[in-house]
């Protein structure tokens, strides 16, 4: 099988001192609510092999799922408004940032935890620790996508949740296609596996470790699904 690698990133890399091959699977545009088990089946199996880990982007489970809002169904409120202007912009995306986003958190949390949230990340700001605000309001709120058309304009009106079962969809994918995988979220800051199928015996530390540069990307490259494959010395 030949590998393709996105731009700019690498087919090799070391983990826990360990080698490992990756594989880009490129795939049509994913919409929602189609099957994940059928992507499966077509993209990943043709070169799927006992002893690979796929890596899949919690994105693509989440639209299969229906785990979208839209942005006719968010009204930004003045509280929103207001103080998605005091949030720190990182090269990941604008995160709550944007108005609908931060109403979103607001829905979700209520707005007094997210008054106090963002209070308390602006004092914890200025003695250097960051990630406060969605360490308070939770991973609803930090693993919210979309509302961003930069990179794909389809996103521009669609807010993406973070997938429902994590555990389970990736032991049914192993159950109906043999395939071993685990769901991620990676950025160009951050890589953080949400779930794994139950017979994966790597820690944690090793398979993040496995996409710690984000070999899928987070713009237009269209692979969702990552093959890892062990290099035996």
């Amino acid at each position: 099988m030949e590998f393709f690698v996105n731009e700019g990133k690498v087919r090799r890399i070391e983990a826990e001192g360990r080698s490992f091959d990756r594989h880009a699977i490129q795939t049509r545009f994913v919409e929602v609510g189609e099957d994940y088990i059928e992507l499966v089946k077509e993209y990943v199996l043709p070169c799927y092999q006992q002893g690979d880990i796929l890596s899949i982007s919690e994105k693509i489970i989440a639209l299969c799922q229906n785990r979208v809002i839209y942005r006719e169904d968010v009204k930004p409120g003045l509280m929103a408004k207001f103080l998605c202007r005091f949030v720190h912009q990182t090269s990941a995306g604008p995160g709550a940032g944007l108005p609908e986003k931060m109403q979103f958190a607001i829905n979700h949390c209520g707005a007094f935890t997210v008054f106090w949230a963002a209070v308390r990340a602006g004092f914890d700001k200025l003695r250097g620790v960051k990630g406060t605000f969605y360490h308070i309001t939770g991973p609803e709120v930090a693993g919210l996508d979309g509302f961003y058309g930069k990179d794909i304009e389809s996103y521009s009106d669609m807010g993406i949740r973070i997938p429902e079962n994590p555990d389970l969809v990736c032991d049914e994918i192993y159950e109906k296609t043999g395939v071993v995988s685990m769901i991620v979220d990676a950025n160009a800051l951050s890589q953080e596996v949400l779930g794994k199928a139950s017979v994966i015996q790597e820690e944690t530390n090793v398979l993040e470790g496995m996409i710690r540069d984000n070999p899928a990307g987070q713009e237009k490259q269209l692979t969702p699904f990552i093959l890892i494959r062990e290099v035996k010395m």
